[in-house]
């Protein structure tokens, strides 16, 4: 009896321990997963949402609910997702508008309000003109544009500070022209851009090529060149704009699990490690590929990098076009 006396602290201690630890060692995630979409059902951004919440499904053992939370041009969805509990079980897909609503001042949410979890996806901004344009090659485009006086030129894509306009400007800054050079005219988005582009309401758009291709398909426009460091697989016939004209510069949209700020680290490395597996997935790979969308990876250290320097580039573009707040 005696003896078991003498053993019943270290016991007692070490079921206390035990019962403590509990919770800590308890695996994540023990419930489904919501992923936030701020953008419509239907799209693009929707589409690669639901699939990679399918891979990412396979990697966690887990349900994950797609959300749509639209409305104020991004603001609604990424407002909910930084608003959201830190503990991994509220997730979004973070798109670019992330480094451009607070430069317009539609929201006080940047980039420091997320916690980034890893980019999936980017789609490069490409430059296409209607197929019967003068222009053979973006050289010409571009030195014609110079010759011509601020506002001869008319473009489309998407809506007034979207992410190909603001690329539009930023490419014209970049070869020393004022980034308004270019008359953008707003659209509802770039398949209406193209139609207009192909019926000679404007005379360039700048969009990606996945949303260019039924036009380019049907031989209505061309795609002069593609802001990106090399051509697209799917793509291969489309230069880059660096091997036609005096620029590096490169931009696009992109997409990227994010988080509330402040989740548990190694929450976020898990998420992190399946979030890879689900994006080398076959599941997402032949999903993206078949629809013509880009993909790349950045971890999550790379990601937060990233938004980082794509805040600060969108910022000086935007005051130079006027559309910047602050």
């Amino acid at each position: 009896m005696g003896h078991a006396t003498s053993r019943s602290p270290y016991w007692l201690a070490a079921a206390l321990v035990m019962g403590l630890a509990t919770p800590a060692l308890a695996d994540y995630p023990e419930k489904p997963i919501t992923l936030i979409v701020p953008w419509a059902a239907g799209g693009g951004t929707d589409a690669t949402a639901r699939i990679i919440a399918k891979a990412l499904e396979e990697e966690l053992g887990e349900t994950i609910n797609v959300v749509n939370r639209t409305g104020g041009s991004g603001v609604v969805g990424h407002t909910a997702i930084a608003r959201a509990k830190p503990d991994g079980y509220t997730l979004g897909l973070g798109t670019v508008e992330i480094n451009m609503m607070h430069w317009q001042g539609l929201t006080d949410i940047t980039y420091e309000d997320f916690t980034p979890i890893g980019q999936i996806n980017f789609d490069a901004a490409s430059i296409s003109v209607a197929e019967d344009a003068d222009y053979q090659d973006l050289g010409d485009l571009i030195e014609a544009i110079r010759d011509q006086p601020d506002g001869h030129f008319n473009a489309s894509g998407t809506g007034l500070g979207g992410i190909w306009h603001v690329a539009l400007g930023g490419l014209l800054m970049d070869l020393d022209m004022p980034a308004d050079k270019v008359n953008w005219i707003p659209s509802q988005g770039a398949a209406p851009a193209m139609t207009e582009l192909a019926s000679g309401g404007v005379d360039m758009a700048a969009t990606s090529l996945p949303e260019a291709r039924s036009m380019i398909e049907a031989n209505r426009v061309r795609s002069l060149g593609v802001m990106a460091e090399e051509p697209l697989e799917s793509f291969s016939d489309v230069p880059t704009v660096a091997s036609q004209v005096d620029s590096d510069f490169t931009t696009g949209a992109w997409r990227g699990v994010i988080g509330p700020q402040g989740m548990d680290d190694a929450t976020v490395e898990k998420l992190e490690r399946a979030l890879h597996a689900a994006y080398e997935s076959d599941t997402y790979q032949s999903f993206m590929t078949k629809q013509g969308y880009g993909v790349q990876w950045k971890d999550a250290q790379a990601f937060g990098d990233y938004m980082e320097k794509s805040d600060a580039e969108f910022g000086e573009i935007m005051k130079a076009i006027g559309l910047a707040k602050q």
